[in-house]
Formats: structure tokens, C-alpha cells, sequence
């Protein structure tokens, strides 16, 4: 278990899909809020990126990752203000619980060639049991398969479903921006771990 000094444990899928984005890449902790991936990716050798709206999460995330430049970490409300990092492209973003559909888009165009997008979060089956409730934050089935094809990302992995523990409906995706090399027919790269 790779754990975070939150001590909550890394997305086991964050971490085995995280292996194909280029090592020392560039990465996007996206809603980071507490962390836990983003001091993951950092102790994994990223060039770590993040940004939350919480300016206290951002401001504990400074003092964990002392070396890190401020500049890298960004307190931003991303449903309300435009995307910090336009322009920018990343080896790696990463979503874990949290959704912003208008959003969707400016994490793909974020990819920089061979670069991978990670998102977990809950569907709308997770409202009969829990929290979140609200269907704006509740992937439909589906969901992150379609915004993967008009993004024209390549899906490596993807699950939607029940898991137990901890108890919760989630749908899952790991997909790549191929380079314009792997699209013209050359070999492809193999994205299985």
C-alpha cells in the first residue's frame, strides 16, 4: 500500500496507472484537496502540479513539499474562475473524486503526447448509499468512456462498478494522448502493466 504523509493511501489505480506517464514527467493533482496523491506523485519523482480551491489545503501542501515551488501549487476555484494552466501540457493528470464537467475538456487538451489521464470518481448508483448525492457530481455509466472518445484519447483500462471495501460505486479510467507517431501506424506503445 503506498501511503501518503496524510496517511491515507494512494488510489491503488492512480499508482498502477501512473507507471505509464513518463517518469520525472510533469503531473496534475487536480482538486487535490489534502494531498495524498499529490504528495505521492511528488515522492515518486513527478514534477508535481496541483490545485485545489481550499487555500488551507494548498498552504499545508507547501509546508509537507518545502522544496516545491509555490508557483507549481495553485488555489483556484476551478468551477468558477477559467483554467489556471492554460497552455500548459502534462505527462500525467490525475482526478480522484471530484467532478466538473465543464471541465473535462481542458484536462485533455492539458495532455501532453504520450501523456495519461487518470480520473476516478463516483457514479450515480453511489447516491443510494452515500454521498456524494447530487447528480452534477455522479458520473452516468459510461461517462468517462465518452469524454475519452471525443477527446480523442486512447483508453488503456477502465471499470465502473461496486467496490467493497470501502463500499462505494465508482467508475474508472486510465487513457493516453498517443503521439502523432503511434497514430500514423508506427508500432504501439504497450500500455499494459
Amino acid at each position: 500500500m503506498h501511503v501518503g504523509s496524510t496517511g491515507m493511501p494512494a488510489s491503488p489505480w492512480v499508482v498502477r496507472w501512473a507507471a505509464l506517464a513518463r517518469p520525472g514527467g510533469d503531473a496534475l493533482d487536480v482538486a487535490c484537496g489534502s494531498g495524498r496523491h499529490a504528495r505521492w506523485l511528488a515522492q515518486s519523482g513527478f514534477g508535481l502540479h496541483a490545485v485545489d480551491r481550499d487555500a488551507q489545503a494548498i498552504a499545508s501542501l507547501q509546508q509537507a513539499l518545502p522544496g516545491l515551488p509555490s508557483s507549481r501549487l495553485v488555489c483556484s476555484d476551478l468551477e468558477q474562475a477559467p483554467w489556471p494552466f492554460g497552455g500548459r501540457r502534462f505527462d500525467l493528470v490525475v482526478v480522484t473524486h471530484y467532478l466538473w464537467r465543464p471541465l473535462l475538456p481542458a484536462l485533455a487538451d492539458s495532455l501532453a503526447e504520450d501523456g495519461v489521464l487518470i480520473y476516478e470518481t463516483f457514479t450515480r448508483d453511489h447516491a443510494g448509499i452515500g454521498k456524494p448525492s447530487r447528480p452534477d457530481f455522479l458520473l452516468q455509466p459510461g461517462e468517462l468512456l465518452l469524454h475519452a472518445a471525443r477527446a480523442g484519447l486512447r483508453v488503456v483500462a477502465y471499470e465502473d462498478g461496486f467496490e467493497a471495501p470501502p463500499g462505494r460505486f465508482i467508475q474508472r479510467i486510465a487513457a493516453v494522448r498517443e503521439s502523432k507517431a503511434a497514430q500514423s501506424g508506427e508500432p504501439a506503445r504497450r500500455y499494459s502493466l
